[in-house]
Protein backbone atom coordinates (compact mmCIF):
# COMPACT_ATOMS: atom_id res chain seq x y z
CA UNK A 1 0.00 0.00 0.00
CA UNK A 2 1.49 3.63 -1.04
CA UNK A 3 1.46 6.16 1.48
CA UNK A 4 -0.51 9.17 1.10
CA UNK A 5 1.17 12.18 -0.64
CA UNK A 6 -0.18 15.79 -0.29
CA UNK A 7 -1.28 17.37 -3.24
CA UNK A 8 1.01 20.32 -3.96
CA UNK A 9 -2.11 21.86 -5.65
CA UNK A 10 -4.64 21.29 -3.31
CA UNK A 11 -5.67 24.30 -1.98
CA UNK A 12 -5.34 24.43 1.78
CA UNK A 13 -7.91 24.94 4.50
CA UNK A 14 -8.39 27.98 6.56
CA UNK A 15 -7.35 26.15 9.77
CA UNK A 16 -4.27 25.04 8.02
CA UNK A 17 -3.83 28.56 6.87
CA UNK A 18 -4.09 30.26 10.07
CA UNK A 19 -2.02 27.71 11.45
CA UNK A 20 0.98 29.05 9.18
CA UNK A 21 0.58 32.28 10.28
CA UNK A 22 0.45 31.87 13.57
CA UNK A 23 3.76 29.80 13.49
CA UNK A 24 5.11 33.05 11.22
CA UNK A 25 4.36 35.47 13.79
CA UNK A 26 5.82 33.45 16.12
CA UNK A 27 8.68 33.37 14.60
CA UNK A 28 9.03 36.68 13.65
CA UNK A 29 8.08 37.69 17.36
CA UNK A 30 11.51 35.58 18.54
CA UNK A 31 13.63 37.71 16.20
CA UNK A 32 11.89 40.83 17.21
CA UNK A 33 12.65 39.70 20.86
CA UNK A 34 16.14 38.46 20.26
CA UNK A 35 16.67 41.46 18.61
CA UNK A 36 15.45 43.91 21.23
CA UNK A 37 18.22 41.73 23.68
CA UNK A 38 20.64 42.21 21.36
CA UNK A 39 19.94 46.38 21.35
CA UNK A 40 19.62 46.06 25.67
CA UNK A 41 22.97 45.05 25.73
CA UNK A 42 24.51 47.49 23.54
CA UNK A 43 22.68 50.13 25.35
CA UNK A 44 24.44 48.79 28.93
CA UNK A 45 27.87 48.24 27.34
CA UNK A 46 27.57 51.60 26.64
CA UNK A 47 26.81 52.45 29.15
CA UNK A 48 29.63 50.78 30.96
CA UNK A 49 31.68 51.82 28.52
CA UNK A 50 30.95 55.75 29.36
CA UNK A 51 30.72 55.11 33.08
CA UNK A 52 34.30 53.59 32.60
CA UNK A 53 35.31 56.32 31.06
CA UNK A 54 33.97 58.97 33.48
CA UNK A 55 35.92 56.79 36.36
CA UNK A 56 39.31 56.68 34.96
CA UNK A 57 40.03 60.53 35.91
CA UNK A 58 43.67 60.65 36.01
CA UNK A 59 46.07 61.42 38.74
CA UNK A 60 47.55 64.64 39.52
CA UNK A 61 51.58 63.99 38.59
CA UNK A 62 54.40 66.51 38.83
CA UNK A 63 55.86 67.89 35.40
CA UNK A 64 58.97 68.36 33.19
CA UNK A 65 58.76 71.62 31.43
CA UNK A 66 62.08 73.10 29.23
CA UNK A 67 61.76 76.46 27.28
CA UNK A 68 64.70 77.10 24.75
CA UNK A 69 65.13 79.79 22.08
CA UNK A 70 64.17 79.09 18.57
CA UNK A 71 67.25 81.40 17.22
CA UNK A 72 69.43 78.46 17.74
CA UNK A 73 68.53 77.27 14.30
CA UNK A 74 69.94 80.62 13.11
CA UNK A 75 73.39 79.73 14.26
CA UNK A 76 73.87 76.22 11.92
CA UNK A 77 75.28 76.09 8.65
CA UNK A 78 72.76 74.09 6.32
CA UNK A 79 69.11 73.22 6.47
CA UNK A 80 70.20 69.76 7.35
CA UNK A 81 72.55 70.75 10.67
CA UNK A 82 69.45 72.80 11.03
CA UNK A 83 67.05 69.73 11.74
CA UNK A 84 69.56 68.00 13.37
CA UNK A 85 69.79 70.30 15.80
CA UNK A 86 65.90 70.08 16.41
CA UNK A 87 66.63 66.25 16.59
CA UNK A 88 68.92 66.42 19.58
CA UNK A 89 66.72 68.80 21.35
CA UNK A 90 63.91 66.08 21.01
CA UNK A 91 65.96 62.96 22.02
CA UNK A 92 66.88 65.16 24.90
CA UNK A 93 63.68 66.18 25.97
CA UNK A 94 62.37 62.30 25.31
CA UNK A 95 65.67 60.81 27.63
CA UNK A 96 64.89 62.67 30.23
CA UNK A 97 60.65 62.55 30.02
CA UNK A 98 59.81 66.33 29.72
CA UNK A 99 56.44 66.85 29.38
CA UNK A 100 56.47 70.31 27.46
CA UNK A 101 58.70 72.42 25.61
CA UNK A 102 58.47 75.87 24.97
CA UNK A 103 59.87 77.46 22.18
CA UNK A 104 60.17 81.78 22.65
CA UNK A 105 61.77 83.90 20.89
CA UNK A 106 64.63 86.13 22.60
CA UNK A 107 65.30 88.76 20.05
CA UNK A 108 61.11 89.40 19.98
CA UNK A 109 62.47 92.98 19.73
CA UNK A 110 63.49 92.95 15.70
CA UNK A 111 60.69 94.51 13.92
CA UNK A 112 62.09 93.01 10.02
CA UNK A 113 62.87 89.20 11.63
CA UNK A 114 61.61 86.81 9.48
CA UNK A 115 58.02 85.33 10.51
CA UNK A 116 55.85 82.84 9.67
CA UNK A 117 52.00 81.53 11.11
CA UNK A 118 51.56 78.42 13.00
CA UNK A 119 47.90 77.16 14.37
CA UNK A 120 47.56 77.51 17.98
CA UNK A 121 44.98 76.75 20.42
CA UNK A 122 43.48 80.31 20.09
CA UNK A 123 43.76 80.35 16.28
CA UNK A 124 46.70 81.41 13.96
CA UNK A 125 49.19 83.09 15.30
CA UNK A 126 52.85 84.76 13.64
CA UNK A 127 56.00 84.32 15.34
CA UNK A 128 59.71 84.06 14.44
CA UNK A 129 60.35 81.55 11.27
CA UNK A 130 63.20 79.89 13.42
CA UNK A 131 60.62 79.07 16.06
CA UNK A 132 57.64 77.90 14.22
CA UNK A 133 60.56 75.73 12.08
CA UNK A 134 61.81 74.45 15.45
CA UNK A 135 58.49 73.54 16.98
CA UNK A 136 57.06 71.83 14.06
CA UNK A 137 60.30 69.35 14.29
CA UNK A 138 59.51 68.84 17.85
CA UNK A 139 55.87 67.81 17.26
CA UNK A 140 56.54 65.76 13.82
CA UNK A 141 58.87 63.59 15.65
CA UNK A 142 57.08 63.16 19.22
CA UNK A 143 54.10 61.81 16.83
CA UNK A 144 53.67 57.97 16.22
CA UNK A 145 54.84 57.10 12.65
CA UNK A 146 51.63 55.73 11.57
CA UNK A 147 49.84 59.34 12.37
CA UNK A 148 52.23 61.51 10.72
CA UNK A 149 50.87 61.41 7.49
CA UNK A 150 47.60 62.65 9.18
CA UNK A 151 48.96 65.64 10.20
CA UNK A 152 52.10 66.89 8.74
CA UNK A 153 51.75 67.20 4.77
CA UNK A 154 54.78 67.45 2.53
CA UNK A 155 56.49 71.04 3.53
CA UNK A 156 60.01 72.06 3.09
CA UNK A 157 60.29 72.76 6.98
CA UNK A 158 60.11 68.89 7.19
CA UNK A 159 62.52 68.05 4.16
CA UNK A 160 65.47 66.30 6.25
CA UNK A 161 63.46 64.90 9.38
CA UNK A 162 64.23 60.98 7.48
CA UNK A 163 67.54 62.31 8.75
CA UNK A 164 67.25 62.42 12.18
CA UNK A 165 67.10 59.38 14.86
CA UNK A 166 63.67 58.20 15.92
CA UNK A 167 62.88 59.34 19.13
CA UNK A 168 62.03 55.11 20.02
CA UNK A 169 59.33 56.64 22.34
CA UNK A 170 57.39 54.29 24.39
CA UNK A 171 53.81 55.48 22.28
CA UNK A 172 55.20 54.91 19.45
CA UNK A 173 54.26 51.61 19.09
CA UNK A 174 53.98 49.45 15.84
CA UNK A 175 51.14 46.90 14.35
CA UNK A 176 52.92 44.19 16.41
CA UNK A 177 53.30 45.86 19.49
CA UNK A 178 50.66 45.34 22.51
CA UNK A 179 49.39 48.03 24.48
CA UNK A 180 46.48 48.64 26.41
CA UNK A 181 46.83 52.56 25.41
CA UNK A 182 47.86 53.83 21.98
CA UNK A 183 47.07 57.35 20.35
CA UNK A 184 44.74 57.57 17.34
CA UNK A 185 43.32 60.01 15.00
CA UNK A 186 39.50 60.03 14.29
CA UNK A 187 38.49 59.29 10.85
CA UNK A 188 35.40 60.53 8.79
CA UNK A 189 33.73 57.53 8.51
CA UNK A 190 29.82 57.26 8.86
CA UNK A 191 29.16 55.95 12.16
CA UNK A 192 25.09 55.50 13.18
CA UNK A 193 23.85 58.32 15.80
CA UNK A 194 24.70 57.49 19.25
CA UNK A 195 27.48 54.78 18.31
CA UNK A 196 30.57 57.17 18.75
CA UNK A 197 33.49 57.67 16.19
CA UNK A 198 35.88 55.56 14.71
CA UNK A 199 39.89 55.57 15.62
CA UNK A 200 42.80 55.05 13.77
CA UNK A 201 45.34 53.55 15.86
CA UNK A 202 47.31 51.81 14.01
CA UNK A 203 46.29 48.13 14.24
CA UNK A 204 45.12 46.49 11.06
CA UNK A 205 41.18 47.12 12.15
CA UNK A 206 40.13 50.21 13.53
CA UNK A 207 38.34 51.06 16.98
CA UNK A 208 35.16 52.08 17.82
CA UNK A 209 35.57 54.73 20.79
CA UNK A 210 32.70 55.72 23.33
CA UNK A 211 32.49 59.18 22.14
CA UNK A 212 31.58 61.36 18.92
CA UNK A 213 34.56 63.33 17.81
CA UNK A 214 35.35 65.92 14.85
CA UNK A 215 37.19 63.73 12.17
CA UNK A 216 40.80 64.68 12.49
CA UNK A 217 41.62 65.09 16.19
CA UNK A 218 44.48 63.35 17.51
CA UNK A 219 42.88 61.15 21.00
CA UNK A 220 44.33 58.13 23.76
CA UNK A 221 42.39 55.53 23.21
CA UNK A 222 42.29 52.46 26.11
CA UNK A 223 41.55 49.35 24.30
CA UNK A 224 38.86 47.55 25.83
CA UNK A 225 38.46 43.55 25.99
CA UNK A 226 37.29 41.68 23.13
CA UNK A 227 34.08 39.89 23.35
CA UNK A 228 33.70 36.47 21.25
CA UNK A 229 32.07 36.77 18.10
CA UNK A 230 32.30 40.37 17.64
CA UNK A 231 34.77 41.70 15.06
CA UNK A 232 34.90 45.48 15.90
CA UNK A 233 37.50 46.36 18.18
CA UNK A 234 36.00 49.00 20.96
CA UNK A 235 37.67 51.36 23.01
CA UNK A 236 37.27 54.48 25.06
CA UNK A 237 38.57 58.10 24.82
CA UNK A 238 41.00 58.87 28.03
CA UNK A 239 43.36 61.54 28.97
CA UNK A 240 46.60 61.95 27.10
CA UNK A 241 48.19 61.69 30.93
CA UNK A 242 46.36 58.80 31.76
CA UNK A 243 49.00 55.81 30.46
CA UNK A 244 51.62 57.71 32.37
CA UNK A 245 49.43 58.15 35.92
CA UNK A 246 47.95 54.64 35.20
CA UNK A 247 51.08 52.59 34.40
CA UNK A 248 54.42 54.89 34.86
CA UNK A 249 55.21 54.81 31.20
CA UNK A 250 56.45 58.08 29.21
CA UNK A 251 53.95 59.31 27.04
CA UNK A 252 55.75 62.28 24.64
CA UNK A 253 55.62 65.74 25.21
CA UNK A 254 53.77 68.97 23.96
CA UNK A 255 54.99 71.95 21.87
CA UNK A 256 54.07 75.22 22.55
CA UNK A 257 55.25 78.56 20.88
CA UNK A 258 56.20 81.81 23.24
CA UNK A 259 56.87 85.06 21.47
CA UNK A 260 58.41 86.36 24.12
CA UNK A 261 60.68 85.31 27.42
CA UNK A 262 57.39 86.77 29.37
CA UNK A 263 54.98 84.65 27.55
CA UNK A 264 57.04 81.75 28.81
CA UNK A 265 55.72 82.51 32.07
CA UNK A 266 52.42 84.29 31.17
CA UNK A 267 50.71 81.80 28.68
CA UNK A 268 51.81 78.57 31.41
CA UNK A 269 48.91 75.98 30.54
CA UNK A 270 48.47 74.85 33.85
CA UNK A 271 46.07 76.54 36.41
CA UNK A 272 48.59 77.58 39.36
CA UNK A 273 51.65 77.97 37.13
CA UNK A 274 55.21 77.05 37.43
CA UNK A 275 56.01 76.35 41.23
CA UNK A 276 59.24 76.24 40.45
CA UNK A 277 61.30 77.71 37.41
CA UNK A 278 65.07 77.29 37.07
CA UNK A 279 67.16 79.57 35.10
CA UNK A 280 70.37 77.99 33.53
CA UNK A 281 73.52 80.02 32.66
CA UNK A 282 77.05 80.06 33.41
CA UNK A 283 76.89 83.26 35.84
CA UNK A 284 74.42 81.23 38.45
CA UNK A 285 75.56 79.42 41.41
CA UNK A 286 76.85 76.06 41.05
CA UNK A 287 74.04 73.40 40.73
CA UNK A 288 76.36 71.18 43.35
CA UNK A 289 74.69 73.37 45.98
CA UNK A 290 71.47 73.05 44.65
CA UNK A 291 68.38 71.44 46.87
CA UNK A 292 65.35 71.10 45.24
CA UNK A 293 61.98 71.64 46.58
CA UNK A 294 58.98 69.96 46.30
CA UNK A 295 57.15 70.99 43.31
CA UNK A 296 54.17 70.49 40.88
CA UNK A 297 55.13 72.02 37.63
CA UNK A 298 58.98 72.27 37.00
CA UNK A 299 60.15 74.91 34.55
CA UNK A 300 63.75 74.87 33.10
CA UNK A 301 64.73 77.43 30.58
CA UNK A 302 68.22 77.26 28.78
CA UNK A 303 69.31 80.77 26.84
CA UNK A 304 70.53 80.79 23.44
CA UNK A 305 73.63 82.30 21.93
CA UNK A 306 74.12 85.51 23.92
CA UNK A 307 72.41 84.04 26.89
CA UNK A 308 69.18 84.91 29.09
CA UNK A 309 70.67 87.88 29.40
CA UNK A 310 70.01 89.07 25.99
CA UNK A 311 66.70 87.39 26.16
CA UNK A 312 65.78 89.49 28.81
CA UNK A 313 66.99 92.70 27.47
CA UNK A 314 64.80 91.86 24.17
CA UNK A 315 61.79 91.75 26.48
CA UNK A 316 59.65 94.81 26.03
CA UNK A 317 57.54 93.58 29.13
CA UNK A 318 59.67 92.54 31.95
CA UNK A 319 61.76 95.47 33.44
CA UNK A 320 64.03 93.40 35.54
CA UNK A 321 67.60 94.03 35.21
CA UNK A 322 69.34 90.78 36.28
CA UNK A 323 67.73 87.33 34.70
CA UNK A 324 68.16 85.86 38.83
CA UNK A 325 65.31 87.83 39.62
CA UNK A 326 63.48 85.90 37.10
CA UNK A 327 63.75 82.32 38.87
CA UNK A 328 63.55 80.64 41.75
CA UNK A 329 67.09 79.33 41.08
CA UNK A 330 69.72 80.67 38.63
CA UNK A 331 72.24 77.67 38.34
CA UNK A 332 75.49 77.26 36.48
CA UNK A 333 75.29 73.31 35.78
CA UNK A 334 78.72 72.95 34.06
CA UNK A 335 80.79 74.71 36.64
CA UNK A 336 84.62 74.74 35.62
CA UNK A 337 84.21 74.32 31.95
CA UNK A 338 86.85 73.95 29.69
CA UNK A 339 85.53 75.02 26.39
CA UNK A 340 84.38 78.99 26.35
CA UNK A 341 80.70 78.31 24.93
CA UNK A 342 78.60 75.67 25.52
CA UNK A 343 75.74 75.15 22.83
CA UNK A 344 72.21 75.10 24.02
CA UNK A 345 71.69 71.50 22.77
CA UNK A 346 74.37 70.24 24.82
CA UNK A 347 73.39 72.12 27.89
CA UNK A 348 70.09 70.52 27.62
CA UNK A 349 71.51 67.22 28.30
CA UNK A 350 73.97 67.88 30.59
CA UNK A 351 71.95 70.67 32.94
CA UNK A 352 68.89 67.84 32.91
CA UNK A 353 71.71 65.17 33.76
CA UNK A 354 72.81 67.08 36.35
CA UNK A 355 68.87 68.03 37.90
CA UNK A 356 67.58 64.59 37.65
CA UNK A 357 69.02 62.96 41.01
CA UNK A 358 68.32 66.01 42.75
CA UNK A 359 64.43 66.39 41.35
CA UNK A 360 61.76 66.27 44.16
CA UNK A 361 58.41 65.75 42.64
CA UNK A 362 55.50 66.24 44.67
CA UNK A 363 53.32 64.02 42.92
CA UNK A 364 55.89 61.31 41.89
CA UNK A 365 54.33 59.14 38.54
CA UNK A 366 54.63 55.46 38.68
CA UNK A 367 57.65 53.43 37.55
CA UNK A 368 57.39 51.58 34.51
CA UNK A 369 59.47 48.86 34.73
CA UNK A 370 60.60 47.22 31.33
CA UNK A 371 61.81 47.79 27.95
CA UNK A 372 60.17 45.59 25.19
CA UNK A 373 56.52 44.19 24.67
CA UNK A 374 55.15 40.53 24.43
CA UNK A 375 53.82 40.54 20.85
CA UNK A 376 51.49 37.55 20.27
CA UNK A 377 51.06 36.55 16.68
CA UNK A 378 47.53 36.65 16.93
CA UNK A 379 47.38 39.68 18.79
CA UNK A 380 45.48 42.06 15.78
CA UNK A 381 43.67 39.06 14.70
CA UNK A 382 39.61 38.80 15.87
CA UNK A 383 38.70 37.89 18.92
CA UNK A 384 42.04 39.51 20.32
CA UNK A 385 42.80 42.90 21.52
CA UNK A 386 46.05 43.98 22.58
CA UNK A 387 46.06 44.43 26.08
CA UNK A 388 48.34 44.54 28.91
CA UNK A 389 49.27 41.79 30.21
CA UNK A 390 47.54 39.88 33.08
CA UNK A 391 48.58 40.07 36.85
CA UNK A 392 51.14 42.82 35.97
CA UNK A 393 50.48 46.85 36.29
CA UNK A 394 51.64 47.48 33.05
CA UNK A 395 52.70 45.72 29.86
CA UNK A 396 56.32 46.48 28.33
CA UNK A 397 56.48 48.70 25.47
CA UNK A 398 59.79 48.47 22.77
CA UNK A 399 61.47 50.52 20.49
CA UNK A 400 60.15 51.06 17.23
CA UNK A 401 62.07 52.02 13.94
CA UNK A 402 48.41 70.17 23.13
CA UNK A 403 46.53 70.60 25.83
CA UNK A 404 48.36 70.79 28.95
CA UNK A 405 45.60 70.75 31.55
CA UNK A 406 45.79 67.19 31.33
CA UNK A 407 48.10 67.59 34.19
CA UNK A 408 45.28 69.40 36.49
CA UNK A 409 42.62 66.81 38.47
CA UNK A 410 40.40 69.37 38.67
Amino acid sequence: MEAYKADPNKKKSWSEVNKGRKEEKRKWREINLEKKMKKQQLKGENKQDVDAAASLVPKTISTLSIAVPGSILENTQTPELRCYLAGQIARAACIFQADEIIVFDDHSDEPFAKKAKFDDEQGEKQSRYSCVQLSKILQYLECPQYLRKFFFPIQNDLKYCGLLNPLNAPHHLSVKDNFIFREGVVLNTPVKDGKGSTVNVGLLRQVRVNQALVPGIRCTVKLLPQEPNIKKLKGILVSPNLPRSETGIYWGYSVRVANSLSDVFSQCPYKEGYDLTIGTSDRGSAVDQFVCPKYKHLLVVFGGVQGLEAALENDSVLDADDPKLLFHNYLNTIPEQGSRTIRTEEAILISLAALRPKLNPEFQSKTFDGNDTEYQEDSVLPGKVPRAKAGSESDKTGPVADDMSRFDSD
